[in-house]
């Protein structure tokens, strides 16, 4: 313990977190090595994109696994810096840009690919919507959140934490809750605890509903969480459908196929 501290020490010294790009570095080196070892469904892509690397406390144990190749990201250019500096067998493959605006086929040439990461808390909702559009290649993610962001993802129809992205994201992946974080094993600590999960691709190609219009209806049926389905989407119903008994439930009540049921119902 008092030598992992210490080597997590002399790494912070190097890159300054900076607190506009959401950055807690972490220095606990046995949940880094669990994070990344939380990978697995290696035999379904060669290549894996870690999204955040800062200074490298996951691209250090990614790198080991000779079975794919680590592509490190980071909008940040010191941590870029400093990650080219530390491992220049990856020289080639650190990428400097912002993961939400990238066409990642530019980087993973049409292959599947895995996305690792501790992702930044204030955009890790929207790198999992990110994942959406790429969801028939990548098979698998793990990655590190707010803790209640990450039991909002996994939340199971009945949940109070079950909302919009419980369903959107059900859709196309399971997903597991596997372990919480404690703040302190960060510099500088969170307020708020963190927590790891793993999204894992479902059978599902595609939805057997328009996808629009199923983003459309679990967004406006949440916007008023409280009201059964009947009124929350009155606007959309006619007398052919009002009546369906599956309108007298409450948007946390439903499953994602009786969302996608919903879905056709309306029309």
């Amino acid at each position: 313990m008092y030598c992992r501290t210490v080597n997590s020490l002399q790494i912070l010294q190097k890159v300054k977190a900076k607190k506009h790009l959401g950055q807690h570095f972490l220095i606990d080196l046995s949940i880094a090595r669990k994070i990344v070892d939380s990978l697995s469904l290696m035999e379904q892509y060669k290549k894996v994109v870690e999204v955040g690397s800062g200074m490298g406390v996951l691209t250090q144990y990614l790198i080991e696994n000779k079975n794919y190749k680590t592509i490190p990201i980071d909008v940040d250019r010191e941590s870029i810096g400093y990650l080219a500096e530390k491992y220049p067998d990856l020289k080639g493959s650190i990428i400097y840009g912002d993961f939400l605006k990238m066409d990642l086929n530019d980087i993973v040439k049409d292959e599947p690919f895995a996305v690792i990461g501790n992702f930044p808390y204030n955009i890790s909702s929207q790198i999992l919507f990110k994942v959406l559009d790429y969801k028939d290649q990548i098979p698998e993610v793990v990655g590190m959140f707010q803790k209640e962001v990450a039991e909002r993802f996994a939340a199971e129809p009945g949940s109070k934490t079950y909302g919009i992205t419980s369903v959107l994201l059900q859709a196309f992946y399971d997903i597991e809750y596997l372990f919480t974080v404690e703040p302190e094993v960060f510099n500088p600590p969170p307020k708020v605890k963190s927590a790891v999960i793993r999204l894992t691709r479902n059978k599902k190609s595609k939805l057997e509903c328009d996808e629009k219009a199923f983003k459309i209806i679990v967004k406006m049926a949440f916007n008023q969480r409280r009201k059964m389905m009947r009124k929350s989407l009155k606007s959309l119903l006619n007398e052919d459908n009002k009546d369906n008994q599956i309108l007298t439930k409450r948007p946390e009540q439903l499953s994602v196929e009786e969302f996608v049921e919903l879905t056709n119902l309306i029309g």
